[in-house]
């Protein structure tokens, strides 16, 4: 009776398939075993039981490249090396965890890309009567501030939040959202210019916005930040210049682009 069985039957016997006993004969994590007098290579019981053990590691995680010496090392070293096998796995878990907690705060918008903080300013924007175009705006804002100076954002929530106090700088800046639709030479942008300014000017608080955001970021920066989106939009680009110009007579310290 021929002795052992052949590689369909290895495969089958070890759950894998013919194409992996053949790649693992390419890395030489198992034996090619001789052929007998009709040609075919005949898997013998240790065969088996190698076929069976590379598998059983390669699903655990175990890179391929790391079974060969796993597999001949003494039981410490084997113990150990697995440890360590399971330490990458665990990174590699909370990794795909953590990409998979992502993809739930990206359908819900908005907590993708900022804190909850963040979040609960645009929330009370909206409360506001704000419209979702303008809650969108300052969305797109807050991604950028968070991007262009990660250290400072936190903290530059701060005077976001007691801006939104204010009623009358809240109906300004909704004067402002209109302004958009304006034509650039428009005589009201020059009279809304003076009425931001002068809120500015009449509530210090109000200026910690301004001169925070300077203060954690330079000029380049700070005008990516302040002039975001002006150039679809002339009408807001003339009035935050208006503005900032105004302020700069005052004494209040703005970078010029």
């Amino acid at each position: 009776m021929t002795s052992g069985v052949t590689i369909a039957q290895a495969a089958a016997f070890a759950s894998v398939t013919i194409k992996t006993i053949r790649h693992y004969h390419r890395l030489g994590l198992v034996d090619e075993p001789r052929r007998d007098g009709s040609g075919y290579r005949r898997y013998g019981s240790s065969d088996l039981l190698r076929l069976v053990q590379v598998r059983t590691l390669a699903e655990s995680g175990v890179p391929l490249s790391e079974i060969g010496a796993l597999l001949g090392a003494d039981p410490q070293r084997f113990a150990a090396d697995l440890a360590e096998v399971k330490r990458r796995l665990t990174e590699r878990i909370e990794e795909l965890i953590a990409r998979r907690d992502l993809l739930d705060r990206l359908a819900n918008g908005d907590r993708a890309l900022l804190p909850d903080r963040a979040c609960a300013l645009l929330d009370r924007a909206a409360d506001l009567g704000f419209t979702p175009d303008e809650v969108a705006a300052y969305r797109e804002g807050m991604v950028l501030a968070r991007a262009l100076v990660p250290d400072g954002f936190d903290d530059s929530l701060t005077e976001p939040e007691h801006a939104l106090d204010d009623t009358r700088f809240v109906a300004l800046i909704k004067q402002c959202w209109a302004a958009k639709d304006w034509e650039p030479d428009d005589p009201r942008i020059e009279e809304l210019a003076t009425a931001v300014a002068d809120r500015f000017l009449a509530n210090p608080a109000l200026l910690a916005i301004p001169n925070g955001l300077q203060a954690r970021t330079d000029a380049t920066r700070y005008g990516l930040l302040n002039h975001h989106g002006e150039d679809q939009e002339p009408a807001m680009a003339r009035l935050t210049t208006l503005v900032e110009t105004k302020l700069r007579s005052a004494g209040v310290d703005i970078p010029h682009q």
